[in-house]
């Protein structure tokens, strides 16, 4: 396997199996990134008030080519939690409507959603994806139980946070078109971890982060909304995009109502494009695949461990670079501290109903040594925290 780790600038001490949480920029990224800072901090007025539009539309359309999607049709946000906050408050949801979705999804997403619902008197249902899963079919099956003819909204993870669950949604959108039902995708994991192809996914609404598995640097993310449905659309910050002139138009209602929310440094956008030449660069459909690999034999090797058998199969599609192992019942905090503090060992352990885990990423700059550390290290640990 091919080892990046000297393009990035993780600490050598500390064996790093959690680039899902925050992700982590190489270093021609990052050196990217702060030349753009430079470049604003030289005539901030010049860059900012005449510049700006410009070097953003660049950036997006290398997103949109590297999404195949329209680069008018995408705008940059913060980061994915911003997404879902303005799609779910642009969506005029009503009492007696429902918002489907699983009993996997991020915890910040679920709270915006019933947040909202409260609001509205909608309600929010999460339909059970029980562990383990087989199939790509099964987990339809189990889904598409939860659809009533009140279902106006499915939201889904690309990839599941708690669970790294890879669900079909390309499926799933397909029959809640047919369905009249809207589709909300949140694609924070997606972009860089698997090929992204938002034409063919053929989704409503998509916000997917690009800090995470495409290694851009800290608050870059998108939104995509199909064009015929961004008149819906209500930014979450009311600025100068609400009443455009001839010189400040984008020409596009949408980009301007969302792409100026006030000052900010907005250069973590204007480096996706180098974050894709970076992948382009090192063959990233290979690495992918590399990591692949390594995380099987990870969580191969901690189910051999612990003797639990594994909650997909371990030749499927159903995860990527990032992937679930369950754990024997135990002290969870205890046993996240030690690794760190003794065995400076960075991975989440994750609690998903009654049930623990250990979550692995798997990325460039990962070694089989990392995978003998971490189970070595759970092989003296585990017996120690034990319940």
């Amino acid at each position: 396997m091919t080892n990046l780790k000297s393009y990035f600038y993780l600490d050598p001490a500390v064996t790093f199996l959690n680039h899902g949480s925050f992700g982590a920029t190489p270093r021609p990224v990052f050196e990217a990134y702060q030349n753009w800072q430079l470049r604003l901090e030289t005539q901030p007025v010049k860059f900012l008030g005449r510049d700006l539009d410009g070097f953003l539309n660049e950036s997006r359309q290398e997103l949109g080519r590297y999404l195949n999607a329209d680069a008018e049709d995408l705008v940059y946000i913060p980061n994915a939690t911003h997404g879902v906050n303005i799609i779910a408050r642009s969506l005029k949801l009503e009492s007696g409507d429902e918002i489907l979705t699983t009993d996997h999804e991020y915890g910040a997403c679920d709270y915006t959603w019933e947040f909202i619902s409260e609001k509205t008197g909608a309600s929010y249902i999460h339909q059970s994806i029980p562990l383990p899963v087989h199939s790509e079919e099964e987990i339809i099956e189990y889904f598409w139980k939860g659809v009533t003819p009140h279902t106006r909204v499915i939201y889904l993870s690309h990839i599941t946070s708690p669970t790294a669950l890879r669900l079909p949604v390309e499926q799933i959108c397909r029959r809640a078109k047919t369905a009249g039902i809207l589709m909300v995708i949140d694609a924070a994991h997606a972009p860089g971890q698997i090929p992204v192809d938002l034409q063919a996914l053929d989704a409503d609404f998509v916000f997917g982060n690009c800090h995470k598995w495409m290694l851009n640097a800290k608050g870059s993310a998108f939104l995509y909304v199909r064009r015929e449905l961004q008149h819906m659309i209500a930014p979450l910050i009311v600025s100068w995009g609400s009443h455009p002139t001839p010189e400040t138009t984008t020409g596009s209602t949408f980009i301007d109502l969302l792409q100026w929310t006030g000052t900010k440094d907005p250069t973590a956008a204007l480096t996706v494009p180098t974050a894709i030449q970076f992948m382009r660069d090192h063959d990233w459909e290979r690495v992918r695949q590399e990591c692949h690999v390594l995380l099987q034999t990870a969580i191969s090797r901690v189910c051999d461990l612990t003797g639990l058998p594994p909650l997909y199969p371990l030749d499927s599609e159903l995860y990527s670079q990032m992937g679930i192992a369950p754990l024997p019942p135990s002290r969870l905090a205890l046993l996240k501290s030690r690794l760190y503090d003794e065995y400076k060992v960075e991975v989440p352990l994750t609690q998903w109903h009654d049930r623990q885990f250990v979550r692995i990423s798997v990325q460039g700059y990962n070694s089989q040594e990392d995978i003998e550390k971490l189970v070595k290290v759970l092989a003296i640990l585990l017996p120690q925290v034990a319940l």
